[in-house]
């Protein structure tokens, strides 16, 4: 781009603020979300990104907010909004009226409603914002609309909270006959760039008249006769104008801003609608006897693919929206794992994507480490800089074994040999890190500790600062041990074993499996904690028993770690009165002085931590316990908008209260919240596949009393498709095999 003549701009006058990151969130504001590939959307319920600079609100293309403000009114100010609503295919409708108070009568001798507003809204390539007016007065209307906009181009670090000691350079805006055009230079070498174009005003002024235009927004000056309409289109695209070499591994992606591709809504519309009902056609359809169950199911569907971002060419599911839609490698494997019963690609392609970031070298500054499995990639400006390390960022001490449980699973669910054979050399590396790396100090157990002051204090699922605490609240000091951590490391070499096993290499298989005893015995010996009836979150630098009661030992079961004994205990743990919120399971159970239900790990309900519960159980024969987590969970669903979980939820009793209570900056949707729901279904319906045999096991089946039949169309086991009907009795469900396509499978149902 041509820079001469280009002038710089303060972000004070600009933006009327200059670090994002002491800009207030929007907690509170019921969220209208809009996804496709990179580029998201959150606003508040009227389509408005306001107030402006609200850490949870904008519009981002990967890690860079491009709108920071989005506010339209009417007439100088704000439309009565009737109607807010977001389809399962992304899609946004926000019906307004525009009353006689806009005119000043207060005394209603105009009909209260004259003007009919609908604001739809999508995203593919760019954010469409179209603004349809209906006139229904009797007489002609004079009015004018306005959008305001503004762009602080954050970093998603920033908006996160992290202070600066330097900014880019932001650029005056480039105002052209029907956009403007928004840049700055990022510190990363690179041009960042949003572009407003506005569409749909006609040339000689009537209905619509495009009466201002500049750096901060548009005014439309409209003319409308009874029952006349008009459309107004503000189309914003976002991308890099200019590009640096250098980003994360020496590979450069480039994301240019879209050219100016004027198309009808309507046809947007439909090939948005489309490309969801392609994805959701090669997913297993869910059809219950409840049918708000199977939109919830259907909206989980589309949540997959509306999560699925795009990175060197390759697609990979991000972990949730607005804080983490990038690849994280723990939250990919987990809601791979899930979904299995429901779209086994977003597995394959978590896999593909992870083992090509596999650590390669030991790099203290990233947490690196050779074999292990990266937990964080950023694209933005920060990381760009070198400001954060997360280019990828290594630091978890899960996502390794992990990756290894997901390998198994994903080839016992497809029997998929080409891409368990190209998968097979970083398996062997990530069993390698576990022997060589994950055990510093030698003792038989997998511990962490971080190796740079920017990593994560705490490297297991509840990594915050005080996720892993003893009972009184004191954290636990690193190296640490996480429970399970161990269950999944066990897990990881049982299932090498058998994988090994099957290709022949019996040696190495047998070692592994004599590794996996050793390590369970260890485990059995310095977890168990015998008066609380349930194992230690962790051990600590001491090697001390980290004793708060908490969920972790509820992966024990999803492991399959520890004996059926054990695990009836811990499921009983689980579902007792501490735990067990009435709404589901609780990270760290009441009664302790860790226990805070608002805290972020500490007392709070996880969805996925609750369906890797619930597998568990049903694994061990414990479908009904498993059923409780479901209804929990579903009894909490019906409050959330679009019955869709949360990232989490408050943990407070539902005794206490009959709605269950929201976490303030909770991602909505949240991957493996929203695949949740797939890992409990499986749970309760007891299956289990072993596609290489051919073989669906359906073991001791059950359905709640408020899900009468449950049917799945189209479950993939290797190159078969089954079709299953599940039919709630006094004890377990009745199963029944409708139909089999596409090959060779035998299902057994064992009651």
């Amino acid at each position: 781009m041509d820079d001469r003549g280009a002038v710089t701009a303060r972000p004070e006058e600009l933006l009327g603020y200059a670090d994002p990151s002491d800009r207030p969130e929007a907690t509170g504001v019921d969220k209208l979300v809009l996804k496709r590939g990179n580029l998201f959307l959150v606003a508040n319920r009227l389509g408005d990104v306001t107030p402006a600079g609200a850490r949870d609100l904008g519009l981002f293309l990967t890690d860079t907010r491009h709108l920071s403000a989005w506010r339209m009114s009417v007439s100088g100010g704000p439309p009565l909004c009737l109607s807010s609503q977001v389809s399962s295919d992304y899609v946004a409708q926000v019906d307004f009226t525009v009353t006689s108070l806009h005119e000043g009568d207060l005394l209603g001798r105009e009909p209260l409603n004259y003007v009919h507003l609908r604001r739809d809204m999508l995203i593919d390539d760019v954010l469409v914002d179209r603004l349809v007016l209906t006139n229904f007065q009797g007489r002609a209307v004079d009015a004018w609309i306005a959008l305001e906009w503004a762009a602080d181009f954050a970093d998603v670090f920033e908006i996160r909270g992290a202070r600066r000691r330097e900014r880019g350079t932001y650029h005056a805006p480039r105002v052209e006959r029907d956009q403007v055009v928004l840049r700055y230079d990022g510190r990363d070498g690179r041009r960042y760039a949003t572009e407003v174009r506005v569409r749909g005003v006609g040339p000689d002024g009537a209905p619509a008249a495009l009466a201002s235009l500049d750096g901060r927004g548009a005014r439309v000056a409209l003319h409308l006769e009874p029952a006349e309409h008009v459309e107004v289109h503000f189309a914003v695209a976002a991308g890099i104008d200019r590009g640096a070499p250098g980003r994360a591994r020496g590979l450069d992606e480039e994301r240019p801003v879209p050219p100016a591709a004027p198309r009808p809504f309507a046809s947007r519309a439909s090939a948005t609608h489309e490309a969801y009902s392609a994805y959701a056609a090669q997913a297993t359809r869910f059809v219950a006897s409840n049918d708000l169950f199977t939109s919830a199911l259907e909206q989980a569907v589309a949540d997959l693919k509306a999560l699925t971002v795009y990175h060197f060419g390759a697609p990979v599911i991000s972990a949730g929206i607005p804080w983490y839609t990038c690849p994280f490698g723990r939250d990919a494997l987990i809601t791979g794992y899930e979904a299995l019963v429901a779209q086994p690609e977003v597995a394959r392609d978590a896999l593909r994507f992870l083992a090509r970031l596999q650590g390669e070298r030991d790099d203290p500054t990233r947490d690196e480490e050779p074999g292990k499995i990266p937990h964080e990639i950023r694209f933005g400006e920060m990381a760009a800089a070198g400001e954060v390390p997360h280019t990828p960022y290594y630091g978890s001490v899960d996502s390794t074994p992990l990756f290894l449980v997901l390998l198994s699973e994903y080839d016992l669910w497809t029997d998929d040999h080409e891409t368990v054979e190209a998968l097979l050399p970083a398996a062997e590396r990530a069993l390698a890190w576990m022997d060589r790396w994950a055990d510093p100090d030698d003792d038989g157990l997998v511990e962490y500790q971080r190796r740079t002051p920017q990593g994560l204090r705490n490297q297991g699922w509840k990594d915050s600062h005080d996720g892993v605490p003893f009972a009184d609240g004191t954290p636990a000091e690193p190296p640490i041990a996480l429970v399970e951590v161990q269950g999944y490391c066990i897990d990881a070499r049982r299932r090498m074993a058998a994988l090994l096993r099957r290709m022949g290499r019996r040696s190495e298989a047998q070692a592994l499996v004599a590794a996996a005893r050793l390590h369970a015995e260890r485990l059995e010996g310095r977890y168990w904690m015998e008066g609380k009836g349930t194992y230690a979150i962790a051990l600590d630098r001491d090697e001390r028993q980290v004793d708060a009661v908490t969920s972790n030992p509820g992966h024990l079961l999803f492991s399959g770690a520890i004996s059926d004994a054990r695990a009836r205990q811990v499921a009983a743990s689980l579902l007792g009165r501490e735990s067990w919120s009435g709404w589901g399971i609780r990270t760290l159970a009441a009664g302790q002085r860790a226990y805070n239900p608002l805290s972020y790990h500490d007392g709070t309900v996880w969805p996925h931590d609750n369906a890797l519960c619930a597998m568990g159980m049903s694994a061990y024969g414990m479908t009904r316990q498993a059923g409780q987590v479901l209804t929990g969970l579903w009894d909490a669903a019906q409050h959330f908008r679009q019955l869709r979980m949360p990232e989490l939820f408050c943990g407070l009793s539902r005794a206490a209260g009959q709605f269950p209570v929201s976490y303030p900056v909770a991602c909505s949707p949240q991957a493996w919240s929203s695949a949740a729901w797939f890992l409990l279904v499986r749970a309760v319906l007891g299956l289990h596949a072993d596609a290489p045999r051919r073989t669906l096991r359906v073991v001791q089946p059950w359905l709640p009393p408020w899900l009468d039949e449950l049917v799945l169309h189209g479950l993939r086991v290797g190159p078969a498709r089954a079709s299953l009907r599940f039919t709630r009795g006094k004890a377990n469900a009745f199963a029944e095999v409708l139909e089999i396509q596409g090959g060779d499978l035998k299902v057994r149902i064992e009651v």
